[in-house]
């Protein structure tokens, strides 16, 4: 495992001029809105998320369903929207019934995902019941690895119909007397992927999803559906995979999915440049629904789902899973501890994501708790929130209205194997109702600090609201249990508007948010 000390940068040591970057905003030139949806995330039955993650009786924080409430408070606090559960590799050898009913009934599964245990004390209903205490849209996917199209009828009768059919009625003598209107629903999860539980070729699997799809939909006409798209853009599947899969599905799905994880091996600008990567895997997939509509004339628009997407530093001893005659219930497993760095990563994603807002509609942040996660926690002790967390938070917090597209002008920037790479990353979001504009930026320089002059005459007279930047002497500083407070979003006192230019330093290694309030 790589440690700071390893890693090769340069850092804030190299003192250089800053660099002259520009861009100009104008409200006339728009992506699309920006999408609640895109600040999604994802709940899986892997290691300590559900477990002592968003759930533990035990717990001096528990409420009367045994969810911890402190993670409740974080997970409102980071702004989440939709939660995608149960998984995730997870699913596909998940059975949904053995996690309703009287919990000491519940029979204890072995998890082959993550050769792990599954007490199946968290299920359908407490997960809709903490959703609802999140303040979250639940986002359902059904198992099509070891099971089909009836197991999905089932679940979707479970959870939607409200009474007087078999499911539907045992989910009210379970305690919930009206049905969860859950309106997204993954048909599987990573198929092309040979670690997946009963994974499919392109053919198999699309002909699966379709007949999926259309029963559910005789069910439910208005469902929103998620194609599985292949796992990754280095799969050899890729691309011929999406061909197919969305050949037998067009006419019946709304989305696609799309996974990408990205890691430091130690190369920082490299790692910097990891937004770079998701633009182009956007622009692939593009082409490729795309291509599918061509050839089947279709007047429809499929669009993305980019519901795995995250820093994850899978080569790390972190990602170990259990092995041999070791089933452990909640492993620690897949906990990452994020740098400086990663949550300037983590800022630059979401700005990538919001960037192509017309074509992908939906994303979650992999995952929410203790696994690769914004919220740590410990068993029976504290919560605390990892350096993501906070471009996170204040992107969903602070990004309205509409995006819109920026003219940028930037110095380039190489590291490992992606070369001249824009050192700027930036979009803007404006929303007239409120009154605001505000822009989104990243350094992905790992050396030079940026000089950034920004035309917004386009937008009228507007005035500085508030003006962070999150950025550390050592892009490697981690955050902990015992301090995760010492490096926070600061004031960047460099941003000053003069007349129809706005300008403002941005340090190496930076993610900045600026708050404009706009004169209407």
């Amino acid at each position: 495992m790589a440690t700071p000390e390893s890693h090769s940068h340069a850092g804030p040591a190299a003192k250089q001029e800053p660099a002259a970057a520009k861009v100009t905003i104008d409200p006339a030139f728009t992506v699309g809105p920006v999408r609640r949806r895109t600040f999604g995330a994802f709940v899986e039955h892997l290691g300590r998320c559900v477990y002592t993650g968003i759930y533990e009786p035990g717990h001096p924080a528990a409420d009367e369903d045994g969810f911890r409430t402190d993670v409740l408070e974080l997970t409102r606090e980071l702004g989440v929207s939709t939660v995608r559960y149960p998984g995730g590799n997870f699913v596909s050898g998940y059975r949904w019934e053995d996690g309703v009913g009287p919990k000491d009934q519940r029979p204890v599964r072995l998890d082959l995902a993550w050769h792990s245990t599954d007490p199946n004390q968290v299920g359908v209903d407490e997960f809709a019941a903490w959703s609802a205490k999140a303040g979250v849209e639940p986002m359902m996917a059904v198992n099509l690895g070891t099971r089909g199209t009836q197991e999905a009828l089932d679940l979707l009768e479970y959870c939607n119909i409200d009474g007087g059919t078999s499911l539907s009625d045992q989910r009210r003598g379970n305690g919930a007397p009206n049905g969860y209107g859950i309106t997204m629903w993954c048909l599987g999860n990573e198929m092309d992927g040979p670690w997946q539980i009963g994974h499919k070729n392109a053919l198999e699997y699309g002909r699966l999803a379709a007949d999926t799809a259309r029963a559910m939909r005789m069910v439910e006409p208005d469902l929103e559906l998620v194609a599985c798209g292949s796992s990754g853009p280095t799969m050899d599947t890729f691309g011929e995979w999406e061909r197919v899969v969305l050949t037998e599905t067009y006419d019946l799905v709304d989305l696609i999915s799309a996974h990408q994880y990205f890691e430091d091996f130690g190369d920082l600008q490299e790692h910097l440049c990891a937004g770079h990567r998701m633009d182009a895997f956007i622009r692939d997939i593009v082409s490729h629904i795309d291509h599918v509509k061509s050839v089947k004339k279709s007047t429809k628009q499929v669009n993305i789902s980019f519901d795995e997407w995250n820093v994850w530093h899978m080569s790390r001893g972190e990602s170990k899973a259990p092995s041999g005659k070791d089933w452990p219930v909640a492993p620690v497993l897949l906990e990452d501890t994020y740098t400086v760095a990663d949550a300037v990563v983590v800022g630059d994603l979401l700005i990538t994501l919001l960037k192509h807002t017309d074509r992908v509609h939906s994303a979650s942040l992999a995952q929410l708790v203790n696994v690769i996660a914004p919220i740590m926690t410990e068993p029976g002790g504290r919560a605390w929130k990892q350096t993501t967390f906070h471009p996170f938070a204040l992107t969903s917090k602070h990004a309205s209205g509409t995006v819109l597209q920026l003219a940028v002008e930037s110095p380039l920037v190489s590291g490992g194997t992606t070369a001249d790479v824009a050192a700027l990353s930036a979009v803007a979001t404006f929303d007239p109702d409120k009154g605001e504009a505000v822009i989104f930026a990243v350094n992905r320089s790992a050396e030079n600090a940026l000089a950034l002059d920004a035309a917004i005459a386009g937008l009228g007279a507007v005035r500085v609201v508030e003006a962070l930047t999150y950025a550390n002497k050592d892009p490697y500083w981690q955050a902990g249990a015992d301090d995760s407070t010492s490096v926070l979003p600061s004031d960047n006192g460099s941003v000053k508007v003069d007349g129809g230019r706005l300008t403002a330093g941005l340090p190496a290694v930076s993610w900045s948010m600026i708050r404009l309030a706009v004169d209407n």
